[in-house]
């Protein structure tokens, strides 16, 4: 896959909540710079992350807004509409910034107000 259709495959599962095939997308050893959770070093150890998702969300829908895609990098634009657990609304606008090597996601950075995710740590009155 170019990276391009990477990109177009990592919303689309997303946005299905197939958080299985949208890991199978990062390399085995990527790294992602994630806003609330922080460095996620390797594909197993996101894996372990993202299990959780449903749970938190009631509905999660990203929607890419702008490509900007050049060789093995990649800025993507969108715009997150969903709903906690609880049912608090959160949309927020995000970039990230993608490397992408022989079909696989190897370096991944997103960047975004956290002010609209803070509904998901006082549903539990736990942390992210």
């Amino acid at each position: 896959m170019n990276a391009r259709e990477v990109l177009a495959d990592y919303y689309v599962h997303a946005n299905e909540g197939d958080w299985s095939r949208w890991c199978d997308l990062f390399a085995e050893d990527t790294v992602v710079d994630e806003q609330l959770a922080g460095r996620i070093e390797g594909r197993a150890r996101l894996r372990s992350m993202v299990t959780g998702l449903g749970e938190l969300y009631a509905s999660f829908e990203n929607f890419p807004l702008h490509f900007l895609v050049d060789g093995e990098e990649a800025a993507v634009v969108s715009h997150i509409s969903a709903r906690s657990a609880s049912g608090a609304a959160i949309e927020a606008d995000v970039m990230n910034y993608f490397r992408i090597r022989d079909g696989r996601i190897t370096y991944m950075a997103n960047f975004h107000d956290t002010q609209p995710f803070q509904v998901l740590s006082r549903a539990d009155g736990g942390e992210l």
